[in-house]
Formats: C-alpha cells, sequence, structure tokens
C-alpha cells in the first residue's frame, strides 16, 4: 500500500527541515551532555536526571524520525503557482461567517501545518474539505462538531 502525501506549503517545508537540523545538530549534543553529566553523578538506579534525559533524547529520536517519514514522502505546493479561480492547498481565504455575522480568513494548509489558533485550516478538516474547489461567491456548508455551520467565500488570496 503506498504511503499518503504529506501536503506542505513551501515555508512548511522549511520549517520542518529547520526543526530537524536543530534537532539532529543541537539537541542531540544538548541531551548527550546531560546523559554524560548524569552518568558522572553515579548510581544510575536512582538518578532522575538520567531517567529524564533518557526519556527526552527518546522524543527527539522520534521526533526525527517522524519528521523525516514525512519528508520522505511531501509534495510541496508552490504558493506563487496556486490558481486563484478556486480554493486549494496554499491560498488565503476571506469567507462570511453567516451564523456569526462577521468575515474570518483562513490559510488553507497541509494536515502537518494546520494551527487553527494561527488561522491555518487543514484542507482534511471538515472546512478545509468543504472550501477546496470552491469559488469567490460560492456558499459553503458545513458539517462541525457543534453543529451546521454555513460561509460564503469573499476573496481567495495567495498566501504571504
Amino acid at each position: 500500500m503506498a504511503e499518503k502525501k504529506t501536503i506542505l506549503t513551501y515555508t512548511g517545508l522549511k520549517a520542518l527541515e529547520n526543526e530537524l537540523e536543530d534537532l539532529k545538530v543541537v539537541r542531540r549534543k544538548e541531551v548527550a551532555v546531560k546523559i554524560r553529566e548524569a552518568r558522572e553523578q553515579g548510581d544510575l538506579s536512582e538518578n532522575a536526571e538520567y531517567d529524564a534525559a533518557k526519556d527526552e533524547q527518546r522524543d527527539i529520536e522520534t521526533r526525527i524520525e517522524e519528521i523525516e517519514k514525512l519528508l520522505k514522502n511531501v509534495e510541496v505546493v508552490d504558493e506563487d503557482e496556486v490558481d486563484l479561480d478556486k480554493i486549494s492547498v496554499g491560498c488565503t481565504v476571506v469567507l462570511y461567517d453567516n451564523e456569526f455575522e462577521e468575515e474570518v480568513e483562513y490559510r488553507i494548509v497541509g494536515s502537518t501545518e494546520a494551527n487553527s489558533l494561527a488561522g491555518k485550516i487543514s484542507n482534511e478538516s471538515p472546512l478545509g474539505t468543504a472550501l477546496l474547489g470552491k469559488a469567490v461567491g460560492d456558499e459553503v456548508t458545513v458539517e462541525t462538531q457543534f453543529g451546521v455551520a454555513e460561509y460564503k467565500v469573499l476573496k481567495i488570496e495567495r498566501s504571504i
């Protein structure tokens, strides 16, 4: 079975590459120093610093493995080439929220970049899925965990 492609914007790709570099170059060295210092304290069976450092080392290695797996099967969306006639990954949309009678703005990104507090929604989320392929003026109805939400697409822009 083929693995699912990881969709990333160029910004998301650079962020993951930077995180991987930091984990491999900086964090690995830091935790190695912590482990060495904890070993020098003697009895490892009752050494909380040693246990904490080993746990941190495991977490770092797990995250490195996760990022490397994501990057092996990545599809990068070039935000400069995004078609602004319809909503797709890599664009920013301005919607009119019918329930709250206000405009909201979201950036459509791949699932690994999603951060609703920063206005980045996944193309795989209920709203992201409903928005894909829509054009300015289209009405969108989304079934959410809180009920049905209705939006009107006001603007489609390039993400900055």
